[in-house]
């Protein structure tokens, strides 16, 4: 008993120094990084790996500077030709600034989904239904833009803006289907006239080269008497010279003269 009434203290101090130590000892990951705190004041970004502090007087706010996923919930926009949708979103962003992320604001997690909700909203606002399903590419930079700058104070690095879905009521569906069937019919009616356009054309050149030798003509009914005879069909066809035809008006003419 008396041997370890002596060792007491010595324990105690032990005890005490153990303490002290675990709670001075901290090791951070190498995407990790210790804010430190002296009393409250800031005074410097540690890390990675073995990091000492003083018990009770300096603190230490652990950032993790892995790039994050944000889910943006989905949002309802009216676009700008008044057209009522749901929209959402995913962000891929990452904290380059520590101490910004943890001194200039709260909580950034909560602080970019806002932001980035009401950025989505304004955004999309200003552009036409049309716009928001075939370029989609260019509102996603746009809102990256638009974010990065307002969350580079935060120190937060947006590095990408997907919009995932753009979800419309049936009856805009229905409409749309309408109107790209009119689309078609009016594209198949442009193509029929610009195809009617070219073999008029193509007729006019045909005619102005026979025109030049009318032998040529002769030859070209020849053809297609050629061709129609060849077919499988019970129509006769006999050629009937030109030339008689016209000596038979010239007679005609004579005896009525």
């Amino acid at each position: 008993m008396d041997m370890l009434g002596s060792l007491a203290p010595y324990l105690a101090i032990l005890l005490f120094f153990l303490i002290v130590i675990a709670y001075a000892i901290r090791i951070l990951r190498e995407y990790e990084r210790g804010v430190i705190f002296t009393l409250g004041r800031f005074t410097g970004v540690k890390g990675p790996g073995l990091i000492l502090l003083l018990p009770y007087v300096q603190q230490m706010v652990r950032v993790d500077l892995r790039t994050r996923v944000l889910d943006v919930p989905s949002q309802d926009v009216i676009s700008h030709d008044n057209v009522s949708v749901r929209v959402s979103a995913v962000i891929y962003f990452r904290v380059i600034d520590a101490e910004k992320s943890t001194i200039q604001v709260e909580d950034f997690m909560m602080a970019t989904s806002q932001l980035a909700q009401t950025t989505l909203r304004s955004v999309l606002g200003k552009h036409d239904l049309d716009e928001m399903l075939a370029e989609r590419d260019r509102l996603n930079d746009d809102i990256q833009k638009i974010l990065d700058s307002q969350t580079d104070a935060w120190g937060i690095k947006v590095a990408t803006v997907e919009i995932k879905h753009v979800d419309i009521n049936e009856s805009m569906v229905r409409a749309i289907a309408r109107q790209a069937e009119a689309e078609r019919e009016r594209r198949a009616k442009v193509i029929n006239a610009e195809g009617e356009q070219q073999a008029a054309a193509k007729l006019l050149e045909a005619a102005e080269i026979l025109a030049r030798q009318p032998q040529a003509m002769q030859l070209r009914y020849l053809s297609t008497l050629n061709v129609i005879a060849g077919e499988k069909n019970s129509t006769i066809v006999f050629p009937f010279p030109m030339e008689l035809v016209n000596l038979l008006t010239a007679k005609a003419d004579k005896q009525a003269n």
